[in-house]
């Protein structure tokens, strides 16, 4: 059951992926054909062609390997100056190979076009209309994500502690020994933990702690930090049988945590500790919808994290190699293929103890933050990726503006058939940075679940 379990998880969200990459697509199809460029092709994949059908123009279909897919646009290169620097036939004369692959790019894309094409190449449509065509699948890829993200964040819920306990410590441990030792178990110079000593048990409530009533754990946690050394009264229910009792909170050395309930680190990494009241007991999590103004600010934390990622990658990358072929961990926030995303997504689908409405959430959320991965990753400004069309376009209309200033003659749109040996470099490199993801997804893989 756990293998088809883990089968039925990759699946899953290798369809979500596919959708994805589509729907990428759709983002940049619909604008172009809107502005009247034709469309020759719309693709999910590469390689062979392993379905397709035309309608009207274009092309659309399935290919071999799908790890990507394309919108074919005629006129994505202007033609070449003549020597006067007027737009005129390609050249027929070449200075090096350079030249000849730009000259080659320019040829192709010729013979697409057709008698009554000459106002539908993507060239010349004005600045503004080519980078929304070029902004369209990231967006797209935004979208996708947000709407997941809603429906996790609003639909599910994200897991919050509740007043149910879950486990109920035999001892105290401080937490530098803990972090020092690794120790698990009780030692016999260990004091018994006041949860043992008041008769807590698992599955019980706690209703309320001194007097007041307990809505949220956070704040039950810190009236228990507050109350070390005191006698408290604390009621609970258990079975349908409301039991009072009374606990006192040991001090014992605990971690700080700041606003949003996590551990404080020094700048060393290791956690800052304070000593408080401590009764050894830890609760139930259950998902707890957020309302749908949650949504957009963690929208916004998701891309942050993706952004830093990504403006670190090559060190990232770097520090993924190291750990493939070495024996340091991988880090759980670097990047990983989609061979590591499958591989989360089966073990996630596997966990048998998690809830299924949990595990459908962490699903949804996985294919959501992927779509906002593809988002950022989209928008670096190089060649092949959708940034780099945005930002030859951004440079042309400030040389076409800067020459209006300067009463100079319009000096026509970018060529960026001259750049594509830097797209080869990076097209090149973007496939070597995948190889060396799905080799270290599958000999060092990910360990988020510890």
């Amino acid at each position: 059951m756990t293998v088809l379990l883990f089968i039925l998880g990759v699946l899953l969200v290798a369809v979500g992926i596919a959708a994805s990459i589509a729907l990428h697509e759709v983002g940049h199809l619909v604008p172009a054909k809107l502005f009247k460029v034709r469309v020759t092709q719309y693709m999910v994949g590469f390689g062979k062609t392993i379905w397709s059908r035309r309608r009207g123009e274009t092309e659309y279909g399935f290919k071999a390997i799908p790890l990507g897919g394309y919108v074919s646009m005629i006129g994505m290169y202007p033609p070449a100056k003549d020597q006067a620097g007027q737009a005129g036939s390609v050249r027929r004369s070449s200075t090096g190979m350079f030249q000849q692959l730009a000259e080659d790019a320019r040829s192709a894309a010729a013979e697409q076009l057709r008698p009554g094409d000459e106002n539908r190449v993507f060239y010349k449509l004005p600045v503004w209309k080519r980078i929304i065509i070029m902004l369209g699948g990231p967006f797209m890829n935004l979208v996708i994500g947000t709407v997941l993200l809603g429906v996790v964040l609003v639909g599910f819920g994200t897991a919050q502690p509740t007043a149910t306990v879950s486990e109920v410590y035999k001892c105290v441990v401080p937490a530098s020994q803990q972090a020092r030792t690794g120790q698990q178990d009780c030692l016999p110079s260990d004091p018994v933990a006041p949860a043992t000593a008041a008769g807590i048990r698992p599955g019980d409530k706690i209703v309320s702690f001194g007097g007041r009533p307990v809505t949220d754990w956070y704040e039950l946690t810190g009236w228990i930090r507050e109350a070390a050394g005191r006698k408290t009264t604390v009621v609970i229910e258990r079975n349908g049988t409301t039991i009072t009792t009374t606990i006192t909170p040991i001090r014992s050395e605990r971690p700080v945590l700041n606003a949003e309930n996590q551990p404080v680190l020094d700048a060393a990494g290791k956690p800052v500790t304070e000593q408080a009241g401590f009764v050894g007991m830890g609760p139930t999590t259950a998902l707890v919808p957020e309302p749908g103004s949650a949504v957009l600010p963690a929208v916004g934390e998701n891309l942050q994290s993706i952004a830093g990622v990504v403006l670190n990658l090559p060190q990232r990358v770097a520090d993924v190699a190291q750990a493939a072929f070495s024996d340091e961990p991988r880090d759980p926030n670097g990047p990983i293929s989609v061979v590591g995303v499958g591989r989360i997504a089966g073990e996630i689908s596997a966990m048998e103890e998690v809830p299924l409405q949990a595990r459908i959430a962490s699903l949804i959320g996985l294919v959501g933050s992927l779509n906002l991965a593809l988002c950022v990753f989209n928008l670096i400004p190089l060649l092949p990726l959708d940034g780099g069309h945005v930002a030859g376009a951004l440079w042309e209309a400030i040389r076409r503006r800067a020459a209006r200033l300067l009463r100079r003659p319009d000096p026509g749109p970018v060529d960026i058939a001259k750049l594509l040996p830097l797209t080869y470099v990076v097209a090149a490199l973007l496939m070597g940075m995948g190889a060396l993801l799905i080799y270290a997804d599958i000999v060092k893989p990910v360990n988020i679940f510890g």
